[in-house]
């Protein structure tokens, strides 16, 4: 008997979607959580799978056609579905049945897709126990991909029955993470739960970009920020850092009294909980590290860290590279952004150095597309690519990360500071959203932050090129008149794949962007 598949809520506020692409057919067979369409909101791309093991009978739209949320997208013939009235229907209808006498369904938490390419992730920390009761889209566990650190939220409201993983364990995709007790059979929404949790990670992210200066003055006394949906609803209108309100429900669960009480000013906002950040904690882990002497440890390279490795392998091996340095006099460039920071910071635009890099970067490809390809591992074929999406390598408490910010080249320089303040909080958090890691077309590596005036960075393959930029130094130079004078030095490495990029190319290329440095007033005139 074919069953509708109702088009569930797929974020707020949306009530239709374009489908942008099927991947099945009428006819074909497909397993539960298989891919079915691709739809686009007005916020996002958002993969919807398939609930239930089956046969597409019929699909209701047309791609490009705009389909009701709450109407059916699909038809389906559910694999050892009788045609009783005791098989459970759709999770929509579902929704709407009573729940009177109904009783508790027990089912298993499927680690969904949580990346392009990931098959598998390691248990960083739980953050439920079994017998923890939980509300639907509150943070069960923190996971490890070779990408980032990603919080796996509940699909239900429940109890916790049973952990498949312990912590530092491997779980795979597409196997079972936890067990838990849904109260009551009226099952929810099967919402891709991979929009799931990129929206938990946008909402983290929110919460801690916002109120920035707040954060700095208030220490973090609620880590995990347990909370529902409508209770972190609140705290964005009050603009509240969930992480400085102390919860009272169970496991520090926040409710909105607790926001509340923390808006008035009830509780104290400088205590800090967390039994590693103690005196007495700190000293014991420093005992504990003093008493030990001799031997070895040897701990597994895995997660981001067996990502980069792997890919820096393949980058150096298959990559002819070639280095080309430079300085850059920044003393101008220093004065304007100086004169423009206090105004920007006023209206919360966190205006540094790097936009006015990312934005010299975007205008000089214009003239040079070359340095904004990527060439096919034969080098048979070279893409050109009219986006600039240029990463930021960002030194995270994970590892390397490089998320990117999207099209520089329609971008504003507040734009792209704007960009650059989000993804760098977000990456120094290890949560940066999928989307952000992917697409990139030309990397920065910002090591003079760190010290140093001189490397020689590894290309981001399929990247045809990245630049390393050194630490900033008062230097001694001669003038027009030739006399001595201080500049504002900077050393710039870069590192280009000789395949298609030759020597000549890259020194022009340096030499635009070092125009558009040097002398600000010709990167206005040339955004114009």
């Amino acid at each position: 008997m074919a069953k509708d598949f109702i088009l569930p809520d797929i974020g707020e506020g949306i009530v239709e979607c374009e489908v942008v692409e099927w991947l099945v057919q009428e006819g074909d067979t497909v397993s539960e959580d298989q891919p079915i369409c691709d739809v686009m909101t007005d916020k996002a791309l958002v993969q919807i799978p398939a609930v239930h093991d089956g046969i597409i009978s019929k699909l209701y739209y047309q791609k490009g056609e705009i389909a009701k949320v709450h109407a059916p997208l699909f038809a389906m013939d559910v694999t050892g579905d009788s045609t009783s009235n005791e098989v459970v229907e759709e999770p929509v209808q579902a929704e709407n049945q009573t729940n009177n006498n109904a009783s508790d369904v027990v089912e298993d938490f499927i680690l969904p897709d949580i990346g392009e390419g990931i098959v598998e992730c390691e248990i960083v920390d739980w953050l439920v126990a079994e017998g923890d009761e939980i509300e639907e889209d509150q943070a069960v566990c923190d996971v490890m991909t070779d990408k980032a650190l990603v919080q796996i939220p509940a699909k239900y409201t429940g109890t916790v029955k049973k952990l498949y993983y312990q912590k530092g364990e491997i779980a795979k995709v597409h196997s079972p993470l936890f067990q838990m007790t849904i109260a009551g059979s009226a099952v929810k929404p099967n919402v891709d739960i991979n929009q799931a949790v990129v929206k938990a990670q946008t909402n983290a992210v929110a919460e801690k970009v916002a109120p920035v200066e707040t954060q700095q003055a208030a220490k973090v006394i609620n880590q995990k920020a347990v909370a529902s949906p409508a209770v972190r609803r609140k705290a964005r209108e009050l603009d509240v850092d969930l992480t400085c309100v102390p919860g009272s429900g169970k496991n520090g669960r926040i409710y909105k009294q607790d926001i509340e009480e923390f808006v008035k000013g009830e509780v104290p906002n400088t205590i800090d909980t967390s039994p590693l950040n103690s005196d007495a904690s700190q000293s014991a882990v420093q005992n504990q590290t003093q008493n030990k002497s001799g031997g070895v440890r040897v701990e597994q390279i895995k997660g981001i860290k067996a990502a980069m490795a792997k890919q820096m392998v393949a980058s150096v091996s298959t990559i002819p590279h070639f280095t080309f340095s430079d300085e850059i006099d920044l003393t101008q460039l220093i004065a304007l952004r100086s004169s423009l920071k206090e105004q920007y910071k006023a209206q919360g635009v966190k205006l540094t150095m790097m936009p006015f890099f990312v934005k010299a970067l975007s205008l000089a490809m214009k003239e040079y597309p070359v340095l904004n390809s990527k060439v096919n591992d034969d080098c048979s074929e070279l893409t050109y690519y009219n986006d600039h999406n240029i990463g930021i390598a960002v030194d995270s408490k994970i590892g390397l990360l490089v998320p990117n910010i999207k099209s520089c080249q329609s971008k504003s320089i507040v734009d792209v500071a704007n960009d650059l303040t989000r993804l760098t909080l977000s990456a120094r958090e290890g949560r940066v959203a999928p989307d952000d890691l992917k697409g990139g077309t030309i990397s920065i590596s910002n090591i003079g932050a760190i010290g140093g005036t001189i490397a020689t960075p590894i290309i981001n393959k399929p990247e045809v090129a990245i630049v390393a930029l050194g630490k900033l130094q008062h230097l001694p130079r001669f003038d027009e008149s030739g006399h001595v004078v201080s500049k504002a030095i900077m050393q710039v490495s870069w590192s280009g794949d000789h395949r298609v990029i030759d020597g000549g190319t890259i020194a022009r290329f340096n030499n635009l962007w070092k125009s558009y440095l040097e002398n600000p007033s010709a990167m206005m005139m040339a955004m114009s």
